[in-house]
């Protein structure tokens, strides 16, 4: 780690830090929070992804669903129509819109052939995100004269990592820059994320063979056909079970390559000050545990 104790977090010059865990947990609340308060460079993985990565992609998806409607085919073909993502920190939806649902497409599912597809984009435009830490870290400093920097994850940067060998070239790469930082759920958390999933599903994306294992058992507990699949059914079915596979993953990053601070404690923070008293704590406590 690049701190390793609450005194090598009082004295940095600059303060580099990458949160992760689930989605829902506070990674964007902290984020913002200390971007606001300024002299924080906030990055944001998957704006990177939308922008960078698969823009194109959304953007050809767009177009190829715009191109079914004679209407706007015609002007499409004339360039006389523009096609785009509006995607922005706050709205990240172009993203999870092309990564999509597997089923039914009479239901707006996807062929799983596509759906894997587009998975396996997604996991190389993250890997390539992620590995763009640095080039920001310096960029935040030399374009924009700002002393701090957050790394915002995305909740699968655990997918594409193996937190238990220490020449991971991703976590080797992360923690060599930056404080790695798990924000950690207790049981209610989960609970109450599982409840707003159930209430409004949106597509997540998946290790492989954690997806190859879902999928299989769900048509299999289902006696349903591939293309009768609901989409949203599986998913809210699968998202408990992505939560427990994860939890793990998250908890071995946090053990070899990081710091663990709580959900609710990160809940509580106001602004940089209450930041900086947090990650001095989580750092005493983890140089001398009890």
């Amino acid at each position: 780690m690049i701190y390793t104790s609450a005194k090598d977090w009082r004295d940095a010059a600059r303060k580099k830090v990458l949160f992760f865990g689930m989605s829902g947990l506070g990674k964007s609340f902290v984020s913002n929070r200390l971007r606001d308060s300024g002299g924080w460079f906030h990055y944001s993985i998957d704006y990177r992804i939308g922008t960078r990565y698969m823009g194109e992609y959304i953007t050809d998806n767009a177009k190829a669903e715009a191109m079914k409607v004679p209407f706007l085919r015609d002007l499409l073909l004339s360039d006389s129509i523009f096609i785009g993502s509006n995607i922005s920190f706050e709205n990240l939806t172009p993203v999870s819109a092309y990564l999509g649902k597997p089923g039914n497409p009479a239901l707006g599912g996807l062929e799983i052939s596509e759906y894997r597809r587009r998975q396996e984009q997604f996991r190389l435009a993250e890997i390539h995100a992620l590995l763009d830490t640095k080039y920001f870290i310096d960029r935040a400093q030399k374009l924009y004269q700002y002393p701090n920097f957050i790394c915002d994850t995305g909740g699968s940067i655990c997918e594409w990592v193996d937190p238990n060998d220490p020449k991971d070239q991703v976590l080797s790469e992360l923690s060599r820059h930056a404080l790695m930082i798990w924000i950690k759920g207790d049981e209610a958390h989960t609970a109450e994320l599982v409840r707003r999933f159930d209430k409004a599903p949106k597509p997540m994306s998946y290790q492989p063979e954690f997806l190859s294992k879902v999928w299989d058992e769900y048509l299999t507990q289902n006696d349903c056909a591939a293309d009768k699949v609901d989409p949203d059914a599986f998913i809210r079915w699968t998202y408990a079970r992505a939560l427990a596979h994860r939890q793990p993953r998250y908890e071995a990053m946090a053990n070899n390559w990081g710091i663990t601070i709580t959900a609710d404690e990160v809940g509580r923070v106001r602004d940089a000050g209450d930041f900086d008293e947090l990650i001095e704590s989580a750092l005493e406590t983890q140089a001398n545990p009890t």
